[in-house]
Formats: C-alpha cells, sequence, structure tokens
C-alpha cells in the first residue's frame, strides 16, 4: 500500500512596507489618558475661573462670603486634618459626614424597600392606584423640614426623628418611579409569563423585576439625593453629632469659612452617593440583560 508524496510550495514572501507607522504598544493607555484628561480637564478648569471670580470680587474683605485665601487662612486645621476627634462635639468634618451617613443608610434602605413594593402595588393594582396615587401626589410636595414636628411628637427622640424624615422624604419618587415602570412593561412579557404560567413570585423575580429595573434605580437616585438634603437640614434643627448640626453650630459661632468647607463636602459627598447608586444600578441591569 503506497500512500501519495506530500508536496509543498513555497510560501510568499512578507514584505514590509516601511512607510506604514510602526505598531503603538501604548496606543491603548493613551487612548484612556485622552480620555480621563477630557472628563476631568474642562470641570478643573471650570473650577479654577470660579474660584478666580470669586476671590477677585470677594478680596480680603472680613464682611460677607470669605475669598478662597481667607478661607484658607482660617479653616486650614478643617481642610487639612478632618479626622481630628477631641471628644463630643468638637470632631473633624469626616465624622459628621459618617454620621450623617448612617442616618441616611438606614432611613434610606427602609424607604427604598417600602418604595419598590408599594410602586408594584400601585403600578400593577388598578383599585390600588387609584387610591393611593392621589394621596402620595399630596404627601409628596410636602418640605422635609415640615415633618420634622410631626416626627418629634410621634417619636420624642432626635435619631428615629431624622429617620423618619429621611423616610418620608425620599419615598415618593421610588415608589412613582416603580409605579411608572410596571405599568411600562411590554405585553410580550406579560403574555410570556401567562403562557409560561408562571406563578405571582416567578412573575415578580423573572418578568417584573428585571423590566421596571431601569424605573427603579432612577428612582433611588433621585431618593437617596432627597435623603441627603433633608438629613442635613433636620440635623440643623435636631443637634447633635452631624453635618448638618456642624454647619448649624458654626453659623452661630459666626465661621463662615467653615460652612463653606463643610458645604464641600456635603456637595461631594451628595455626588459620591448619587454615583453608588447609578453604579448598582448598571450592575443589576447588566445581569438581568445577561439572564
Amino acid at each position: 500500500m503506497s500512500f501519495p508524496k506530500p508536496e509543498f510550495s513555497a510560501s510568499e514572501p512578507i514584505v514590509m512596507d516601511l512607510r506604514d507607522p510602526p505598531p503603538r504598544p501604548f496606543a491603548g493607555l493613551a487612548r484612556r489618558a485622552s480620555a480621563t484628561a477630557a472628563a476631568v480637564l474642562p470641570p478643573a478648569l471650570t473650577l479654577l475661573i470660579l474660584m478666580t471670580v470669586w476671590q477677585l470680587l470677594c478680596g480680603d474683605s472680613y464682611e460677607g462670603l470669605p475669598s478662597p485665601s481667607r478661607i484658607w487662612l482660617e479653616s486650614r486645621e478643617l481642610i487639612v486634618d478632618p479626622f481630628f476627634d477631641r471628644g463630643g462635639v468638637d470632631k473633624g468634618l469626616f465624622w459628621h459626614i459618617v454620621t450623617s451617613l448612617k442616618r441616611v443608610a438606614l432611613g434610606f434602605s427602609i424607604s427604598a424597600v417600602c418604595g419598590v413594593l408599594l410602586g408594584v402595588l400601585i403600578g400593577a393594582n388598578r383599585w390600588a392606584h387609584r387610591g393611593l396615587d392621589p394621596i402620595f401626589q399630596v404627601l409628596r410636595t410636602v418640605p422635609p423640614l415640615a415633618w420634622l414636628p410631626i416626627s418629634l411628637a410621634a417619636f420624642h427622640e432626635a435619631n428615629p426623628s431624622a429617620l423618619f424624615v429621611i423616610f418620608v422624604t425620599s419615598i415618593w419618587p421610588i415608589i412613582i418611579n416603580t409605579a411608572v415602570g410596571v405599568r411600562n412593561i411590554p405585553d410580550d412579557y406579560v403574555n410570556v409569563a401567562r403562557v409560561l404560567r408562571l406563578s405571582p413570585v416567578e412573575y415578580f423575580f423573572r418578568i417584573l423585576l428585571p423590566a421596571t429595573t431601569p424605573y427603579i434605580f432612577t428612582g433611588l437616585r433621585i431618593g437617596v439625593g432627597m435623603s441627603w438634603l433633608a438629613i442635613v437640614a433636620s440635623e440643623m434643627l435636631l443637634g447633635g453629632v452631624g453635618v448638618g448640626f456642624f454647619i448649624w453650630d458654626q453659623y452661630n459661632a459666626s465661621r463662615i469659612s467653615d460652612i463653606v468647607v463643610a458645604l464641600a463636602w456635603v456637595g461631594l459627598t451628595g455626588f459620591f452617593l448619587d454615583r453608588i447608586v447609578a453604579f448598582a444600578g448598571r450592575i443589576v441591569s447588566r445581569g438581568n440583560a445577561l439572564s
């Protein structure tokens, strides 16, 4: 038995065009650096311009709003070392922010659970929508501080009152956005659930929750911002440790520079809270899409 003799043909020579640009191993890194610069430089330059205009308008005057240079001179210790703790309420801004965040985390978590459940009920049940939606539309227009006397009369303590104010302030956008998401579930999804004869629990986790996730997290982002606003306002009146109390205490001491530093901390913390909720929403939405 004989086998055919293999034949080999000469391969074509590899011709390199010297005019082609050489490969760039750091092209991806350069693109990332360019994207980072495009995201960071515009707000940094805008902030620099605003600080310069602020400095020129206020100068070194001791009356009214202090200039950035004056804030640095008067609040240098508060800016450089926000972690000091001398006991009592004499703490750095970091500890006041942490105390406020603990209250926001607890109150907002309760409002998130209750808001999603109520939103599902209103969005899925016609009679619940007719009975509860007008009441919710009226209550959501009440300012956060207007709930504070009611909470103090009900709980007789500062901390539960602050938690109630956070809860009642942040729950409305969660309810409304969840209900809108439930009402906008495509009919094809509902028909598939009927064909598969899914139980109410299976329908909730496999159809309703994935379909309404973008709406739910939109409400959560609005709610966490409103809860942060509510805790700062309520702590000004309730006292104790917290960023709201710190701002009010510094106002009574006529330390406007410290108030400006605290406002910067409040704004940055609120921004990061919004980014955290948005990041969690992207993770959950991606998982639902894959499933």
